[in-house]
């Protein structure tokens, strides 16, 4: 009896990252292509878990919204990757749009527009640039390493500058009415869901907060231990 032939085996494409032996400047681009999973694993859960702002929260679900469209222009779309999917075994994924530029571009144009809305960190002009070098660099990277066609990464990049914007039009003229309304749910106040867009400097307010509350805790400390 002959044995079943085992299903071909399918690779993550988001961390499925190859470069030619030897190339210092595909390992660097390899590894700005993990740009948008260091992202999303490291900077939106890390700010989720100790931020737990509304702005931060309705950006990422904006970019998960984002790649959903992708995934499916891509499967409606099907068109193939570039001949080097062979080497990179890749040709079992569609090309068309680029999904991590999309991502980055995405991003980059969301917090661009929450700078110019004068919204946190986001009004550094330092990490803008960098955010917008980051993007640039990952639309070449998934042409240098092969992944990608140069029509591909424009693709991507096109719809990541409008779902961007788009995005942040509905979160900011359509959702923002309702941001007090999420605050004050059971879900805003079980998880502490707040929204300090209307702070003009939240680190600093939350300095100065924080000494305060020490100063009144002292206080508290030395008044009763006079009285003892």
């Amino acid at each position: 009896m002959t044995p079943p032939i085992p299903s071909p085996l399918k690779a993550i494409t988001l961390t499925h990252i190859r470069y030619e032996r030897g190339d210092k400047l595909g390992h660097f681009l390899a590894w700005i292509s993990l740009v948008p999973v260091f992202i999303s694993f490291g900077g939106f859960i890390s700010h989720f878990i100790f931020r737990r702002e509304l702005q931060g929260i309705f950006f990422f679900l904006g970019l998960i919204v984002s790649q959903f469209i992708n995934e499916f222009i891509k499967t409606t779309v099907q068109q193939a990757r570039p001949e080097t999917c062979v080497l990179l075994e890749t040709c079992d994924s569609h090309g068309w749009p680029s999904s991590h530029c999309q991502y980055m571009f995405f991003f980059a144009t969301y917090l661009t527009l929450l700078g110019c809305k004068g919204i946190g960190f986001s009004k550094n002009i330092g990490l803008n640039l960098l955010t917008w070098g980051l993007a640039f660099l990952t639309m070449y990277s998934r042409v240098y390493l092969g992944y990608h066609t140069v029509a591909q990464v424009f693709a991507g990049t096109a719809l990541g500058l409008f779902l961007g914007a788009a995005w942040f039009w509905i979160v900011n003229k359509l959702l923002f009415p309702f941001y007090p309304v999420i605050e004050e749910s059971a879900f805003g106040r079980w998880f502490y869901v707040k929204d300090t867009s209307h702070i003009p400097n939240v680190f600093k307010f939350e300095y100065d907060q924080a000494r305060a509350f020490r100063k009144k805790i002292a206080s508290e400390r030395e008044s009763e231990s006079k009285s003892d």
